[in-house]
């Protein structure tokens, strides 16, 4: 007989394997058009830029190293930064204009138009979230939103929205990361000569 422990280590791995099947049945046409999306901005000189909150905020600063950095392929750097890297910029701003702003107020600084802002809530509706796509969208940025399934406000104000079909914040989140990891992959097998 398996330990309890153990017994929930294997359900965990279980409903992750079983949250990534079901998203990929779903999410496949919307990631295809987001590489298409960034391919085309990197190659016309633009940008991507990433922001979200917690475990979103960490998997905003992954998908901008992975692109600057890189992901396997040795390559020339593409320009790509997450808007919560900078201590002192999100607490002025924060401290000047509110929280709900720390992100708006760096995609007025550095987004333009044409740019991809890749916008991360699991619930889809963090405030500060919601506010930089309402922020890219009116100087002109493709904002691409990664939701858990309820897209919320966020959603309504994304050109695209990958909205992964489950609640669970930690599932959410796992997807989300294979959903960048196949992001970078495609990017670099499309850019990376």
């Amino acid at each position: 007989m398996t330990d309890p422990v153990s017994a929930r280590c294997l359900e965990a791995f279980d409903e992750t394997a079983a949250a990534h099947r079901r998203a990929a049945s779903v999410l496949v046409p919307g990631i295809t058009r987001t590489i298409a999306l960034i391919c085309e901005t990197l190659s016309a000189g633009g940008k991507v830029l990433a922001c979200g909150n917690g475990g979103s905020a960490a998997e905003s600063q992954h998908f901008a190293a992975e692109l600057s950095g890189r992901f396997r392929k040795e390559r020339a750097a593409w320009p790509a930064m997450a808007l919560t890297v900078d201590t002192s910029a999100l607490t002025a701003i924060g401290n000047d204009y509110g929280f709900d702003r720390i992100f708006a107020r760096q995609v007025e600084a550095f987004g333009r138009r044409g740019d991809v802002l890749l916008a991360l809530s699991t619930s889809g509706r963090s405030a500060n979230v919601v506010a930089a796509a309402q922020q890219g969208q009116a100087l002109g940025l493709h904002v691409v939103a990664l939701t858990g399934a309820d897209a919320g406000p966020l959603g309504a104000v994304a050109d695209e929205v990958i909205a992964v079909p489950e609640t669970d914040t930690a599932r959410v989140q796992e997807v989300h990361l294979t959903v960048l990891h196949v992001l970078c992959d495609e990017i670099e097998r499309a850019l990376a000569t």
